[in-house]
């Protein structure tokens, strides 16, 4: 079942409060409380309970974020983030997965396909709205029309190069596609290059120091941002027992 999207209601509470949100989510009554309190905020949503039709509405209609549930019937959730973010058209979309306490495994693989953070079951909806804003002030996941207006100077570090302004890295004359959570870990690193920085720091760069973010996501991001910088991936090392860094 698909529910249209909804208008929305009450004050806006920044601007990734009017982005469209897909949500795919099963249980109705979650499903429910998911669609009010996002509408209530601002947001505009859709929602519907199968894997497939969510494929088929980011595909026709590529939302600003989508809210994936795991455990779907039919297609589950990691499929249909696998089929996300292998199209050219959505894969720049975040995901932010909701899963049961039990699914680390999955989780571990869905931010190994790129999805940018989870939420587990159960969550109270503030906090949940809080992630979902942090997931869209992150560069490269807000609209044209929410930019900063302010200008960041481009960043040269060995064969890399990265441009905030258009979330775009490169390496030599090869552009590489990376996630949104991917590209802010790089930019992280590359504004201080030489500085070790704590797994705990970089939760807090990147999720806002929320709680449930562990250590082991923080490596999984390394691991994919590593393979897909293929040889300038060596530039980032792994200082034992504290964290990471940007080779000068």
């Amino acid at each position: 079942m698909v529910s249209t999207m909804s208008k929305a209601r009450g004050k806006s509470n920044g601007p990734s409060s009017k982005a469209y949100l897909l949500v795919v989510e099963d249980e109705k009554d979650l499903q429910d409380l998911l669609n009010y309190n996002l509408t209530r905020e601002g947001f505009k949503v859709v929602c519907t309970d199968r894997g497939e039709q969510g494929l088929e509405i980011a595909r026709q209609h590529p939302p600003d974020l989508v809210v994936l549930d795991l455990m779907l019937p039919g297609m589950d959730g990691l499929d249909v983030c696998r089929n996300l973010k292998s199209d050219p058209n959505t894969a720049h979309v975040p995901i932010v997965m909701l899963t049961a306490k039990g699914e680390e495994s999955d989780v571990v693989i869905g931010l190994e396909m790129g999805a940018d953070d989870y939420v587990t079951k159960p969550f109270s909806p503030r906090v949940l709205i809080a992630r979902l804003k942090a997931v869209l002030r992150r560069p490269g996941a807000a609209s044209p029309a929410e930019a900063d207006a302010e200008t960041k100077p481009a960043i040269r570090i060995n064969e890399l190069q990265i441009i905030p302004d258009r979330h775009e890295v490169r390496v030599g004359e090869e552009t590489i596609e990376l996630t949104a959570t991917e590209f802010r870990l790089l930019y992280l690193l590359a504004r201080r290059p030489g500085r070790v920085f704590t797994r705990q720091q970089i939760i807090d760069a990147l999720h806002d120091g929320f709680a449930a973010v562990t250590d082991r996501s923080v490596d999984v991001h390394v691991v994919s941002l590593r393979r897909k910088l293929s040889d300038a991936g060596r530039h980032i090392k792994t200082v034992r027992g504290v964290g990471y860094r940007l080779e000068e």
